[in-house]
């Protein structure tokens, strides 16, 4: 479809919704790179497109209704999301389906370090995330209607299994330290068991925050949310403190004190007392599990690379980083 048809039809639809009147403009926003994201401006009004991209897809990937659904649920709660206003799954309109949201003017913070800020500024960041999954943690999902937005229970060992089976069909060389990961995992998953909400992939970049006062106005991205066990969820936007920058987005050596950025003990006695959860004691566990998930992810676009499908253009970087990444996996097992 060419972009002046998909304008003027996606146009057309808001105009009869009566969220816009009159011609309106898209410009892509950077993000969001699984499902394609446009700001959509008509006046003074301002708004969001999420949809699912282009062509053939796997049944259950790039779903924009469960991200609609879950967002829509989550406002009348204080976990901050943009207010849902239109879901479409007329593929007629633009081509996918697609949902339209408030359009949040505000800032994000790719950069961990978080350059040009004041150490108060930066620890007053840190100590919101911690507060914000904190709060996702702590909703009652079923109250929310979205009980049956996952499987509750045995998060794990469904999770290892997922994707250490995707690891092996692969068929490319798998890294020592994964190899040994996907053996020690499954002998190692803790006793205890709960299940909350999860967003499945809460990192700084996926947080708007006021443009002044540093107050997150707005948790993106929940493409990747379900019914999971929120100490998987904590642990992984975690990873900073293990991964150095130079191997990816990672605070990892950094000179954190100056930086007034809290350490990672810190960081989990934070969530501890927040959350009202006990943590520190399967924290080796919890992140070699991460890591594990995030090289079996790298892992995937090597193959995906070396076949010529992967759409990232430094997708053959990012999956030689899966080694690196498995190696510091292991090495949280030797704690």
């Amino acid at each position: 479809m060419q972009t002046l048809s998909f304008q003027e039809s996606l146009g057309k639809h808001l105009n009869a919704l009566g969220l816009c009147k009159g011609p309106i403009e898209l410009s892509q926003l950077t993000g969001g790179q699984s499902n394609p994201t446009y700001k959509i401006s008509n006046g003074n009004s301002h708004y969001v497109l999420r949809k699912k991209p282009s062509g053939a897809l796997l049944p259950s990937a790039h779903a924009v209704d469960r991200e609609y659904r879950v967002m829509k649920a989550l406002a009348a709660t204080d976990v901050p999301t943009p207010q849902m206003l239109a879901y479409c799954d007329d593929e007629s309109v633009i081509g996918t389906a697609f949902f339209i949201m408030e359009y949040l003017d505000g800032r994000v913070f790719a950069d961990q370090s978080l350059p040009g800020l004041a150490a108060s500024e930066r620890q007053h960041i840190y100590e919101q995330m911690n507060r914000t999954i904190s709060a996702i943690h702590q909703l009652d999902y079923v109250s929310l209607g979205l009980e049956t937005f996952g499987k509750p229970g045995n998060y794990f060992l469904r999770q290892i299994a997922r994707w250490s089976r995707q690891v092996r069909e692969a068929n490319i060389a798998i890294p020592d330290s994964l190899n040994r990961l996907m053996d020690w995992l499954p002998e190692h998953i803790p006793a205890e068991d709960e299940t909350s909400l999860i967003h499945g992939d809460f990192r700084m970049d996926n947080l708007i925050f006021h443009k002044t006062d540093l107050r997150i106005i707005g948790v993106l991205d929940w493409e990747l949310s379900t019914l999971g066990n929120p100490l998987a969820d904590f642990a992984y936007q975690c990873m900073a403190w293990r991964i150095p920058p130079t191997l990816w987005r990672g605070i990892q050596g950094l000179d954190l004190i100056a930086l007034g950025i809290p350490s990672e003990s810190e960081y989990i006695a934070m969530y501890e007392k927040q959350a009202g959860r006990s943590i520190s004691e399967h924290w080796p566990f919890l992140m070699a599990y991460n890591l594990f998930r995030i090289s079996a992810i790298l892992h995937g676009i090597t193959k995906r690379a070396m076949g010529g499908n992967a759409n990232a253009s430094d997708a053959i970087e990012n999956g030689a980083k899966a080694g690196a990444l498995a190696d510091l996996g292991w090495a949280c097992t030797q704690q």
